[in-house]
């Protein structure tokens, strides 16, 4: 009996969000059909001039300007920013520092803190219990 191994497809959102990349930004083609595995293997490895330019100049999607920012999604949206932005904004945001920017990054760098004591925490634990 011979196997028969199908082709892993998934749609553009999906492909978009592997990528990093604002769907409605990127061209119609890309949108409207499917992407295999292999198609998303060779737009990592080898980016059209289309996705460079979405990557480096944006409209970003909310978790990468997030990232930009330094803040959570939830603090993107507390913020007042629910639309995708463009580097030259984040970097504009950035410049002009607006309060809700400053305790968002403040609330996240709090987050960090307290993630990395919990670890180390844990990781004290676990050494103890495995010395016992």
């Amino acid at each position: 009996m011979k196997s028969h191994q199908s082709t892993q497809t998934m749609k553009p959102a999906t492909a978009a969000k592997k990528l990093g990349v604002y769907l409605p930004a990127t061209p119609a083609e890309f949108q409207e059909g499917l992407v295999t595995r292999a198609e998303l293997d060779a737009l990592q490895a080898d980016p059209p001039e289309w996705l460079r330019t979405l990557r480096t100049e944006g409209p970003h999607p909310r978790p990468v300007v997030a990232s930009k920012l330094g803040v959570s999604i939830a603090g993107l949206a507390r913020g007042g920013i629910t639309e995708a932005l463009t580097t030259e904004r984040i970097e504009a945001l950035k410049a002009e520092r607006p309060e809700w920017l400053e305790k968002e990054r403040a609330t996240q760098a709090e987050v960090r803190r307290e993630a990395a004591r919990l670890k180390a925490r844990d990781e004290e634990r676990a050494e103890r219990t495995s010395d016992s």
